[in-house]
Formats: structure tokens, C-alpha cells, sequence
């Protein structure tokens, strides 16, 4: 099927690794002008390789920001001007008790996982409007719907996330431009295995182990009953880009393995 994306130019915050790195690399694989972000440098130049050396024909651009700062998001827009599609996926989570999370915590957690695709928003969108075209795609997760108690500031964070894409989906009303959320479950991205692994050592567990035994005993609703594949969410992030979803707007797409009980 033909996703209308070729030579569309599309930007994914957090491309480096995980999810973010398979979405850049599915975007590439489209035809599309990707650019990546990292925080540095060498990161944005290691991801730039690894995709060439898979898509040789890549069209790829880079840029290295901390989009938690307001100099970041101005140095990203600057550099790049206007999108087609834009994946906020920048983001982070930390395990932390909850009476253990100080007021740095949460503030850091909401300037980097809701502002920098909010402000991000702001600035793209509107061009997209007056062009008559345009895809944003946040990355939030089921923590938004389902608060893991072992990390409620970041559940707190992909809850806003969902406010920030409906509500800026309201302004695109009438027009050939969307704003979604998709909502992963636990994903086995770098940072969730080294998490894993861990978890493994700590207890004298295979890592195969620990990753079957967390999804049991901590998200037990899973129908899937595994951690998905960065690539299985970078699926659902570039159909919801493409052309082919031109009428899902202002929605919150699970892809979670059915951890949340909903109908």
C-alpha cells in the first residue's frame, strides 16, 4: 500500500535508540527525508551510520539538542524550518518510590517528556495548517491511562501528553492535518533492557526470565504477555503518519498488548 510518504520531510525526536531509532529507520525505508535528534552529537552521527548502512539511499538529516531547554527547542527549530510530519518521541522514565520524588524530579520529567513536544507542536503545526498538510504523532505510552505505582511522575507526564495532542488536534479542525498519541506498552527499548538486566542480576534471574517475570507480576493484564518490539510500535507511529490514517485525528491509539482493560 502506498503511504504518500515518500520524500516527505519528517523529523523523530529521540531517534538515537528504542522506539525512536526503528520509527526513523521505518520513515527512511518509506523514502522519506528523515532527520534525526539526539542530545549529542556523536549519538545523531552513530544513528545516522546505522541507517545508512541498512537503507544506503537514505535521505538523512541530524541535529543534537536538549529539548528540555528552551535554547534546545530553538536551536532544533531553527535548523529545521518546517516539517510534514513531526514524532515527538523525546522522552525518559525513572523508577522512583513515590515519596522519594522531589519537586526536581517532577519538574525535570514535564519539561522533557509534555513541553518539548508541546512547544514543538506549536512551532510545526502551524505551518502544516497553512499548507494544508501535516502528521504529529506523540509517543506517550499506557502509563498515561495505567500509573505505574513505581513511577507515577512519569505516568503523570504521558497523561499531559495526551491534553497537549487532543487538544492541539481541536485547531486542525477542517483541515488535511492530524495530531495523534500512540500509547505503547512496556517496550524492550536499550534503556528497558538495561533495566531488565538489572533487575536480572539482582535476583539471580536470565534476563529472558526477568523480562517474562516483570510483564506477570507488574503488568499482569498484558494479553500479549511479553514486552513488544521497538519496531512493532514504529508500525503503529508511521501508518498513523501516512496517508492511509488521513481520518484518525485527535486520537489516543493503544498499542499496548491489551495491558489496559478497556473497551
Amino acid at each position: 500500500m502506498n503511504t504518500g510518504l515518500k520524500d516527505k520531510k519528517v523529523l523523530v525526536t529521540g531517534s538515537t535508540k528504542g522506539i525512536g531509532f526503528q520509527t526513523a529507520l521505518s520513515f527512511t525505508k518509506e523514502g522519506a527525508e528523515v532527520f534525526l535528534h539526539g542530545r549529542s552529537d556523536a549519538a545523531v552521527k552513530i544513528a545516522t551510520s546505522e541507517i545508512k548502512s541498512i537503507v544506503p539511499n537514505a535521505k538523512l538529516g541530524g541535529v543534537s539538542a536538549d529539548l528540555a531547554l528552551e535554547e534546545g527547542i530553538q536551536k532544533l527549530t531553527k535548523e529545521i524550518p518546517y516539517l510534514d510530519v513531526l514524532v515527538n518521541n523525546a522522552g525518559y522514565f525513572e523508577p522512583k518510590p513515590f515519596f522519594e520524588i522531589k519537586r526536581e524530579d517532577w519538574k525535570k520529567m514535564y519539561e522533557t517528556n509534555v513541553l518539548s513536544g508541546a512547544e514543538l507542536t506549536q512551532h510545526y503545526l502551524k505551518g502544516m495548517i497553512e499548507r494544508n498538510y501535516g502528521r504529529v504523532v506523540f509517543v506517550s505510552s499506557e502509563s498515561a491511562l495505567n500509573i505505574p505505582v513505581e513511577m507515577v511522575h512519569y505516568g503523570m507526564s504521558k497523561t499531559a501528553q495526551l491534553s497537549v495532542s487532543r487538544g492541539s488536534a481541536e485547531v486542525c479542525k477542517g483541515t488535511n492535518v492530524t495530531v495523534n498519541s500512540v500509547l505503547p506498552g512496556p517496550t524492550l527499548s536499550e534503556g528497558v533492557e538495561d533495566f531488565i538486566e538489572s533487575l536480572a542480576k539482582e535476583k539471580g534471574k536470565s534476563k529472558e526470565e526477568m523480562a517474562r517475570d516483570f510483564i506477570r507480576e507488574n503488568r499482569p493484564s498484558s494479553l500479549a504477555g511479553r514486552f513488544a518490539k521497538p519496531e512493532e510500535i514504529a508500525n503503529v507511529i508511521l501508518f498513523l503518519a501516512s496517508d492511509l490514517a488521513s481520518m484518525i485525528n485527535g486520537a489516543s491509539v493503544r498499542a499496548d498488548g491489551g495491558v489496559y482493560k478497556s473497551i
